[in-house]
């Protein structure tokens, strides 16, 4: 088992600098007690202080060129700084200009600070992931970016490195992009990635205890607003098809039956800034057709609730590089993904990742 994990990211946004504070922050976290914010400590050998950020790709001009530990904090990224005043170590590699493809929309540019075309070039992706030796290549890329997406994924299979889809792009739970990851002998983990303790997993959560409680849920919505970028990104509806479908699809997969649904994001509120509000309501019937309603508000930080579930994903896929598993980690996807291949009970997907760990399953 090799000792460092490297670590390669497209889209160095709020997502990614909460994930690279945070293996900072947990770098000295002890195996034998429980430590919050961690699923564990000690994920199938591998912890916290093992994950290397050795490579970034960007379209943001104040963030091409810095090392990536000063480039996290550059505009516009806003997420709440979970080492304080700490400074972290310089990592000794500058990010990249990465393609632009449709990973910035016509709204965007003065907000990402996207960089001229004709100034700068992108670099070839899978050649930097080749030297750097990076294990996987992390999408990051803002919501809408289908194509962007793609080409990330094809640059990791060039490179040979595993892909771990944190946007709803549906690339994992494609069979044709599956198909190319396991004859590349390649593991890809996503679609979409869950909050550790976000709006998609507490509808899900509340969803499946109605109906275990025999309530019949009628209808539910989900409205979320926040003020950071994703959610400026956002209000392009067009941007939006694939995560409404994967948001949705995350809750009603826990119904069987059809109920009308909302669920998506519902506006841009600058003032937030990385704070995220979701607003979920259920109706239904109990005992006696009697009415029962469920009103819930939940309030995070948005960006870190991401990274909470992202150092475990780049774990688990480490474990399978090393195993030599090819193709979808099915454990991972179903209980870190809103869109994977499979769905699974939340309950059932953690102890499918825990049996994944101690080497029972094989993905």
């Amino acid at each position: 088992m090799g000792k460092k994990i490297r670590v390669a990211i497209a889209g160095l946004g709020n997502c990614a600098k909460s994930l690279i504070e945070g293996v900072h922050y947990y770098r000295n976290a002890p195996d034998d007690e429980f430590v919050p914010g961690l699923m564990h400590v000690n994920f199938g050998g591998y912890r916290p202080r093992d994950i290397e950020f050795v490579a970034a790709f960007e379209i943001n001009t104040k963030k091409i060129g810095k090392d990536i530990s000063d480039a996290i904090y550059a505009e516009p990224n806003c997420s709440a700084p979970i080492i304080g005043n700490e400074k972290l170590p310089k990592m000794g590699f500058e990010v990249m200009p990465g393609p632009i493809s449709d990973g910035c929309a016509l709204h965007m540019k003065d907000a990402f600070y996207c960089y001229d075309p004709t100034e700068i070039q992108p670099v070839d992706i899978a050649e930097v992931l080749r030297s750097v030796k990076a294990d996987m290549l992390v999408n990051y890329l803002p919501v809408g970016s289908k194509e962007g997406s793609r080409i990330y994924a094809q640059a990791a299979l060039d490179a040979g490195v595993g892909f771990i889809n944190c946007i709803p792009e549906f690339i994992v739970s494609d069979d044709q992009w599956a198909k190319k990851f396991e004859s590349a002998g390649l593991p890809i983990a996503g679609d979409d990635i869950k909050s550790q303790v976000g709006a998609t997993i507490v509808h899900r959560v509340l969803v499946d205890l109605l109906i275990r409680r025999g309530v019949k849920v009628e209808e539910t919505y989900q409205l979320n607003i926040g003020g950071n970028t994703d959610f400026l990104n956002m209000t392009e509806e067009d941007r939006l098809i694939t995560k409404r479908i994967s948001k949705t699809e995350a809750v009603t997969s826990q119904v069987p039956y059809k109920i009308p649904v909302r669920i998506g994001p519902s506006d841009y509120v600058g003032f937030l800034g990385d704070k995220k509000i979701c607003y979920i309501h259920i109706k239904g019937k109990k005992f006696g057709d009697q009415p029962i309603y469920l009103n819930v508000k939940l309030g995070v930080e948005d960006s870190p609730n991401s990274a909470g579930v992202v150092i475990d994903v780049i774990r688990a896929m480490k474990l399978a590089l090393d195993r030599k598993i090819a193709g979808r980690l099915i454990s991972i996807s179903s209980y870190a993904f809103k869109h994977p291949p499979e769905q699974y009970p939340d309950s059932l997907a953690y102890q499918m990742v825990e049996d994944f760990i101690s080497g029972k399953r094989n993905r």
